[in-house]
């Protein structure tokens, strides 16, 4: 059970972060409909699994991102900048009267697109390498003293990534039950409100990136 109590844990602490993606998720749902809300929740739960895997597998990682945090911070607040400019200046915002249970169609690009931005968004996140970095070392000091660290591990942050992934799939399906509530005016608000909080997210990371 103490694996599982620890995976659940993690995975409460990331749900309820507020940070730049559950926001996205939540713009992305509102806007683009559930498929594109569940595509983006893909982006974000496989660039979960590739930072666990690097943090376990390449553990020597860990003190060169350390080095390197400066960097990567920059490169999130970069991306995020870019984002938060396009969504707040450019992001055509269109309601759909007709039907709006269903999802908009896009192309097999343009879920590319919005799988990539999930993907991207949740990597260049500072905040998110170095939790998963920071976990694994303190996972892997619990795991040591096992009979089996490995198991442990896979308990550990399989049960996290399940609860995760759930409650971003959670947030899509509840994020879809709103459209017919809302109006274009109000959509215009969201992706405005999203744009800001994004552009937020991205000063604060550059100002921490200056103090590295």
């Amino acid at each position: 059970m103490a694996p599982i109590i620890k995976g659940l844990l993690l995975g409460l602490i990331l749900s309820i972060s507020l940070g730049p993606v559950i926001f996205a998720i939540i713009k992305q749902s509102l806007t683009n409909g559930r498929k594109a809300g569940y595509i983006f929740v893909a982006g974000v739960s496989s660039s979960d699994v590739i930072l666990i895997f690097i943090a376990n597998v390449f553990t020597s990682l860990f003190l060169l991102v350390l080095d390197h945090k400066a960097i990567i911070a920059m490169a999130g607040a970069g991306f995020l900048l870019m984002l938060g400019l396009y969504t707040l200046l450019f992001k055509k915002i269109q309601l759909e009267t007709e039907d709006t249970d269903s999802d908009k169609i896009f192309r097999k690009r343009d879920y590319l697109g919005i799988y990539a931005s999930g993907f991207l968004i949740n990597t260049l996140n500072p905040s998110v390498f170095l939790f998963w970095f920071a976990w694994t070392a303190a996972i892997g000091t619990s795991a040591a003293e096992t009979n089996n660290p490995i198991g442990y591990k896979l308990i550990v942050f399989g049960t996290c990534l399940g609860f995760l992934l759930l409650s971003d799939l959670l947030k899509v399906a509840l994020a879809s039950r709103l459209r017919p509530s809302l109006t274009e005016k109000n959509l215009i608000w969201v992706n405005r409100i999203s744009a800001i909080i994004i552009l937020v997210f991205s000063a604060v990371l550059f100002v921490g990136a200056l103090r590295y």
